[in-house]
């Protein structure tokens, strides 16, 4: 049983909050009446529950898997403010003092770069946090999984640029440790205005590890010492400043590995191709590299890192006007234009219905994947059977085919070391390319407890057919067996509106 509140000491809290926010200087410039953001303040359990409809699965914006309760879910309050309320696993915060004083002082800052916390809960068990609804969705989602257009240079700038001066301010005001910056914590507002999420200011939380469990993007000095610095998070920073660069997540060893071998080029998102200098570019890579560096010491601070890429927008804004001879420069074309995001109307949340696929892999239940991927077959496979059928004329493919019939007789048998072999064999002879045995592949390996291979099975087959919704779903099993349950969560979505968009065709 965690540690409950006295009446007393809410009530002692709930007003000793209160006084303390609105004496605060942080409320800048009278930022807090003109967005009518309310004060920071303590919420009952019963208004939350009743602002989510009952933590209703549907008002989930973001978690950590289906199971876990330290999800983030939508709601609104009474008075129809739009709220995102996370709820923490029982044994995140035993202490219900420290948990306050923590929300006290991160509820205390009040900046346009960030989603601002403004309460929490402490009842009983229960600890929840609750901060502005950012209604656009998150950077992954527009920078990894877009659907009509990728991100604009110009945004992929201004989005380093605002998520600099966040940091730079929480670290004015003495918040400068960020816990796990990636590319989920940047949420877009209204606007389309990027904004750094409050939550992981929270420090000291038993909530899992600081950093995600892939070692690859995670600070090296944060490995030795299980610390988090201020240093880490520059770092952190530099990973992002990757993927803006790329557009895909690339591992920080590889992408220094291509800076020290002048393939610069290859960091580049080929989507923009064209649509910013070499220069520019070239800037933010010197950037990005310096955040990266495995003496904490020689990275930038966030001060500097406001300074170089302020000096690097100005510098886009007016090449921005030259090139493409627009009557006005980049800083006065609104995000949400720059987003392509419809503006006034706040994408509603839908209610999402699963597949019997899409429920299979949302609880990882390999053997109804298997019994599902055994019934469809290969009729997924667009143009893929005709081209197997004419092939089966030709002597030289009846080697190749006989691999892939022994390893379809040995998925269906559930032998599937064997068909892991056969389907190599397969996929090696490289005359014939098949999303469905890639699909069968990828559960070959889950099944034989192989998940990183898994994944690049499952992402090979959306590489072959982009538009094909099992190929999500798989990709999210594997991420879920990878213990990355917020891109597991992400991409399981991601197939299901997929398949939605397909049905209505």
């Amino acid at each position: 049983m965690g540690v409950c509140c006295s009446k007393f000491s809410l009530c002692w809290w709930q007003s000793h909050l209160k006084r303390t926010i609105l004496e605060s200087s942080d409320l800048e410039n009278g930022k807090n009446d003109r967005d009518s953001l309310p004060c920071f303040g303590e919420y009952s359990f019963e208004q939350l529950r009743a602002a989510t409809s009952g933590f209703s699965v549907d008002n989930i914006v973001s978690e950590h898997g289906e199971k876990d309760p330290n999800v983030v879910y939508e709601g609104k309050l009474e008075n129809d403010h739009r709220i995102a309320v996370k709820r923490f696993k029982k044994s995140a915060w035993p202490d219900s003092r420290q948990f306050l004083e923590e929300a006290r002082l991160v509820g205390q800052l009040r900046n346009e770069r960030l989603s601002n916390l403004i309460g929490c809960c402490c009842e009983g068990d229960e600890r929840l946090l609750v901060a502005e609804f950012m209604p656009n969705e998150t950077l992954s989602k527009h920078l990894f999984h877009w659907e009509t257009q990728p991100m604009k240079w110009a945004m992929r700038l201004r989005v380093a640029s605002y998520l600099a001066q966040a940091l730079e301010y929480c670290s004015s005001k003495g918040r400068a440790l960020y816990h796990d910056l990636n590319a989920y914590r940047i949420l877009f507002d209204q606007d389309g205005d990027p904004r750094l999420s409050c939550f992981g200011l929270m420090k000291n939380s038993r909530d899992g590890k600081s950093y995600s469990t892939n070692l690859a993007f995670t600070p090296p000095e944060y490995l030795r010492t299980g610390r988090v610095t201020p240093e880490s998070v520059v770092y952190s920073f530099g990973t992002l400043l990757l993927d803006l660069l790329s557009g895909k997540h690339i591992p920080p060893s590889h992408a220094l590995d291509l800076i020290r071998g002048k393939n610069v080029q290859m960091l580049m998102d080929s989507c923009l191709e064209g649509h910013f200098s070499n220069d520019d570019g070239t800037e933010l890579v010197r950037l990005a590299s310096r955040c990266l560096q495995l003496e904490p010491r020689e990275r930038p601070n966030a001060k500097s890192l406001v300074t170089a890429l302020t000096s690097l927008q100005k510098e886009t804004e007016s090449n921005f006007k030259t090139y493409r001879r627009l009557p006005v420069v980049v800083k006065d074309v609104p995000s949400y234009v720059l987003m392509g995001i419809p503006h006034g109307t706040a994408p509603s949340m839908q209610t999402l219905s699963l597949t019997p696929l899409g429920e299979a892999c949302s609880r990882m239940d390999l053997t109804a994947i298997h019994e599902i991927l055994d019934k469809v077959g290969y009729k997924d496979d667009e143009g893929i059977v005709n081209e197997i059928s004419f092939q089966m004329w030709t002597n030289q493919m009846q080697e190749t085919l006989n691999s892939k019939k022994h390893g379809d007789n040995a998925f269906r048998a559930k032998d599937f070391a064997t068909a892991i072999d056969c389907y190599t064999q397969f996929i090696d002879g490289g005359t014939m390319v098949s999303p469905t045995m890639f699909a069968r592949r990828c559960l070959s390996y889950l099944m034989s407890d192989m998940p990183q291979e898994a994944l690049g099975d499952a992402m090979q087959a959306q590489v072959i057919s982009p538009e094909w919704p099992t190929a999500f779903y798989l990709q999210a099993t594997a991420l879920f067996s990878l213990g990355m349950d917020t891109d597991a969560q992400e991409t399981l979505k991601d197939g299901t509106v997929l398949e939605a968009k397909t049905n209505r065709k």
